[in-house]
């Protein structure tokens, strides 16, 4: 790392392609060269300057560090939609082996930034584990084929971008998940272009969220239609959706 290195804080999203192991030399260099063409073409379409960018090969997807001053608003909206709308017509007309399906992960904070163009910083950290998360890697292979993208952003991002609703940016297309790769552990906000729309939020029991009514995970993920609510023996209240999961909320616990 260059001695003089400068702290900048800036945006960042990482891409990596579902899936790309085992198509081979030549496919796998097919849709490298899709998926950083269609970057290209996204972050030009979302006016950020392509030669201000830092690119780092991720082997099967890519590590994009946006220039100083640029917006994190920027690399939602209009940057995942492009991207998203770019692979889906990519992938209508492609072989199997070349389609791509790729998940996204955004972050930011500061890093060190090298004259050799060399970056690191522990929120380099944070999105190598986000792109890793296993909720965002869930969901990709749970939505339809139609869908090509998800995108995982950092509770640092939603907090500052996400949920104010800027332009293009609706809240309530994101869900929260919590994020547990290696020694880290996090919420962050799940969010997948193009797909059908959720079925708005329920609130949730007073006092649930806080004793444990919520499965781990699962976050603020909309319960079902419909709910009950029953008495149990001993001093607990049953809380059931009609998935048949039951959480249990114990009135006389002390905290």
């Amino acid at each position: 790392m260059d001695v003089d290195a400068m702290l900048e804080y800036r945006a960042m999203v990482a891409v990596d392609i579902e899936r790309s192991a085992g198509r081979g030399d030549v496919a796998l260099l097919r849709i490298r060269e899709v998926l950083l063409a269609v970057l290209r073409e996204a972050l030009r379409e979302s006016g950020i300057d392509q030669r201000a960018c830092r690119f780092d090969d991720l082997g099967d997807g890519v590590r994009i560090i946006a220039p100083a001053g640029v917006p994190k608003a920027g690399l939602i909206h209009p940057l995942i939609h492009e991207l998203a709308v770019r692979l889906h017509a990519h992938n209508r007309t492609a072989a199997r082996s070349t389609r791509i399906r790729a998940r996204v992960a955004l972050h930011a904070g500061d890093v060190r930034l090298g004259r050799t163009g060399a970056a690191v910083g522990g929120p380099l950290e944070v999105l190598a584990r986000l792109l890793d998360a296993r909720p965002a890697r869930d969901a990709l292979a749970e939505a339809p084929e139609s869908v090509p993208v998800s995108l995982l952003v950092s509770q640092h991002v939603y907090d500052e971008t996400v949920r104010h609703g800027y332009p293009g940016i609706d809240p309530d297309t994101f869900r929260r998940v919590t994020v547990a790769v290696k020694e880290y552990t996090a919420d962050a906000w799940l969010h997948l272009p193009g797909a059908p729309a959720l079925p708005p939020r329920e609130p949730i029991p007073e006092g649930a969220a806080s004793n444990g009514a919520v499965e781990p995970g699962k976050g603020d993920r909309p319960a079902s239609r419909s709910k009950m609510v029953n008495k149990a023996s001993g001093r607990g209240v049953v809380y059931a959706t009609q998935n048949g999961t039951q959480h249990i909320h114990d009135t006389g616990r002390t905290t």
